[in-house]
Protein backbone atom coordinates (compact mmCIF):
# COMPACT_ATOMS: atom_id res chain seq x y z
CA UNK A 1 0.00 0.00 0.00
CA UNK A 2 1.48 3.33 -1.04
CA UNK A 3 1.37 6.51 1.02
CA UNK A 4 -0.92 8.06 -1.57
CA UNK A 5 -3.42 5.24 -1.09
CA UNK A 6 -3.35 5.67 2.66
CA UNK A 7 -3.89 9.41 2.32
CA UNK A 8 -6.77 8.88 -0.12
CA UNK A 9 -8.46 6.38 2.18
CA UNK A 10 -8.04 8.59 5.24
CA UNK A 11 -9.27 11.66 3.33
CA UNK A 12 -12.38 9.80 2.19
CA UNK A 13 -13.02 8.48 5.71
CA UNK A 14 -12.79 11.98 7.21
CA UNK A 15 -15.04 13.36 4.47
CA UNK A 16 -17.72 10.75 5.15
CA UNK A 17 -17.45 11.34 8.90
CA UNK A 18 -17.89 15.09 8.34
CA UNK A 19 -20.90 14.48 6.08
CA UNK A 20 -22.53 12.26 8.68
CA UNK A 21 -21.85 14.58 11.62
CA UNK A 22 -22.70 17.88 9.92
CA UNK A 23 -26.52 17.74 10.09
CA UNK A 24 -26.55 16.91 13.80
CA UNK A 25 -23.92 19.48 14.67
CA UNK A 26 -25.58 22.23 12.65
CA UNK A 27 -29.00 21.58 14.18
CA UNK A 28 -27.50 21.54 17.66
CA UNK A 29 -25.68 24.81 16.95
CA UNK A 30 -28.80 26.55 15.64
CA UNK A 31 -31.01 25.36 18.51
CA UNK A 32 -28.36 26.38 21.04
CA UNK A 33 -28.15 29.83 19.48
CA UNK A 34 -31.94 30.28 19.51
CA UNK A 35 -32.19 29.15 23.13
CA UNK A 36 -29.32 31.46 24.08
CA UNK A 37 -31.06 34.41 22.44
CA UNK A 38 -34.26 33.48 24.28
CA UNK A 39 -32.36 33.31 27.57
CA UNK A 40 -30.73 36.67 26.93
CA UNK A 41 -34.04 38.28 26.05
CA UNK A 42 -35.89 36.91 29.08
CA UNK A 43 -32.89 36.99 31.45
CA UNK A 44 -33.42 33.36 32.44
CA UNK A 45 -30.05 32.03 33.60
CA UNK A 46 -30.77 28.32 33.61
CA UNK A 47 -27.92 26.30 32.12
CA UNK A 48 -30.03 23.17 31.61
CA UNK A 49 -32.70 24.97 29.58
CA UNK A 50 -31.08 24.21 26.24
CA UNK A 51 -30.74 20.46 26.86
CA UNK A 52 -34.30 19.35 26.07
CA UNK A 53 -34.75 21.47 22.91
CA UNK A 54 -31.41 20.22 21.58
CA UNK A 55 -32.33 16.63 22.38
CA UNK A 56 -35.67 16.94 20.59
CA UNK A 57 -34.11 18.72 17.60
CA UNK A 58 -31.41 16.08 17.24
CA UNK A 59 -34.01 13.29 17.47
CA UNK A 60 -36.10 14.95 14.74
CA UNK A 61 -32.98 15.44 12.62
CA UNK A 62 -32.10 11.77 13.01
CA UNK A 63 -35.58 10.78 11.91
CA UNK A 64 -35.42 13.06 8.87
CA UNK A 65 -31.75 12.62 7.86
CA UNK A 66 -31.27 9.10 9.21
CA UNK A 67 -32.01 7.22 5.98
CA UNK A 68 -29.62 9.46 4.04
CA UNK A 69 -26.94 9.01 6.72
CA UNK A 70 -27.38 5.25 6.69
CA UNK A 71 -27.21 5.10 2.89
CA UNK A 72 -24.07 7.22 2.88
CA UNK A 73 -22.37 5.01 5.45
CA UNK A 74 -23.40 1.76 3.72
CA UNK A 75 -22.16 3.05 0.34
CA UNK A 76 -18.84 4.00 1.92
CA UNK A 77 -18.50 0.56 3.53
CA UNK A 78 -19.32 -1.15 0.22
CA UNK A 79 -16.59 0.87 -1.50
CA UNK A 80 -14.11 0.02 1.25
CA UNK A 81 -14.87 -3.71 1.21
CA UNK A 82 -14.76 -3.78 -2.59
CA UNK A 83 -11.33 -2.12 -2.59
CA UNK A 84 -9.73 -4.62 -0.18
CA UNK A 85 -8.48 -6.97 -2.95
CA UNK A 86 -6.79 -4.13 -4.80
CA UNK A 87 -5.19 -2.87 -1.58
CA UNK A 88 -3.82 -6.25 -0.53
CA UNK A 89 -2.33 -7.23 -3.84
Amino acid sequence: MTPETVMTLSHEAMYVALLLAAPLLLVSLVVGLVVSLFQAATQINESTLSFIPKLIAIAVTLVIAGPWMLTTMVDYMHRMFASIPSLAG
